[in-house]
């Protein structure tokens, strides 16, 4: 596929960025909430399987290396703008592909979320606490909902995808 003139191109990409940037301020504002009306680990049940907690992750998914000596927040800070970039890229060439663009923007607007939070605090801040019968799932964020949710569109399109070519 070619890439077209500027004014092609930007109309593919725009939409998507868009998309991207209202989560990315969804993201942040939830976390500037959360932030000002709690302490570090504060914890407050919302109903019988969540509740909203202040966290701090300086590792990846699931507190992947959190406990690592410091390098990891860079790394992960590295990973997540060339992860953004690229998605860009795909956005720029592909952004006509309703399903594979919205879940590009999804990631991308979560991506950016937690990047920004490691480039400003050092770590991402979670707060949303699901448990069920003393069993808690890993704390987490607005970013990687979006990001969850893009990833399963991903699937869901690839899916389609190969269904339709047959």
């Amino acid at each position: 596929m070619a890439w077209g003139g500027a004014s092609t191109w930007w109309q593919r990409l725009a939409p998507w960025l868009g998309l991207a940037t209202i989560i990315v301020l969804a993201d942040q504002l939830t976390k500037l909430v959360i932030e000002r009306r709690f302490e570090f680990g504060d914890v407050r049940p919302v109903t019988g399987f969540f509740n909203l907690v202040l966290t701090y992750n300086k590792g990846a998914a699931f507190s992947f290396l959190a406990d690592a000596s410091g390098w990891q927040s860079r790394f992960f800070t590295v990973i997540g703008i060339a992860a953004s970039l690229f998605i860009v890229y795909l956005l720029a060439r592909h952004g006509t592909q309703r399903l594979f663009a919205l879940s590009l923007a999804l990631i991308l607007g979560g991506a950016v979320g937690n990047v920004i939070d490691r480039l400003l605090h050092g770590h991402v801040i979670d707060f949303l606490d699901f448990h069920w019968r003393g069993w808690h799932w890993p704390a987490f964020n607005f970013a990687d909902s979006a990001i969850v949710c893009g990833a399963a569109l991903l699937i869901l399109d690839e899916l389609l995808r190969v269904r339709k070519s047959k």
